[in-house]
């Protein structure tokens, strides 16, 4: 398999990934908008601070990093000497990690502001980001 096949597939696994991630992630954020509405007393109760951030930040991190896949993608597409199998594999981990540590801390978060144990993905997933991105500057040069 040349270079460029492998960039296309790599490209093509990644705007896959980051585009169906985009559409999650922001029905992720209509769903909190919902419980806002609806005055959601596991949402809004004044207890549920951490519970509240920690959704948010599910919701934030989740969209950008699928903007970044899908960017990524694009990057791959156009300098195939960036598609690092590697940065590839750090990207789509940090896609799942990232978020969904944010999401699983905030669905069980503990009274006292305590995130639930979901949260220890999150540092995992920002070294598997931080590792993706300088593989990728690293290939470009």
């Amino acid at each position: 398999m040349s270079t460029d096949e492998g960039a296309e597939r790599i490209a093509s696994r990644h705007f896959r990934a980051g585009w169906w991630a985009l559409g999650v992630y922001l029905l992720l954020g209509v769903v909190l908008e919902g419980l806002h509405a609806t005055k959601a007393g596991f949402y809004l109760d004044v207890g549920s601070e951490a519970r509240r951030l920690l959704l948010r930040l599910a919701h934030a991190h989740g969209t950008l990093l699928a903007l970044v896949n899908v960017a990524f993608a694009a990057t791959a597409r156009a300098r195939p000497e960036s598609a690092s199998p590697f940065a590839s594999a750090c990207l789509l981990a940090a896609l799942v990690l990232l978020p969904g540590g944010f999401l699983l801390g905030g669905l069980w978060a503990r009274s006292g502001g305590d995130p639930g144990l979901g949260a220890a993905l999150v540092p995992v997933g920002a070294i598997a980001l931080g590792l993706g991105v300088f593989a990728i500057a690293r290939r470009i040069g």
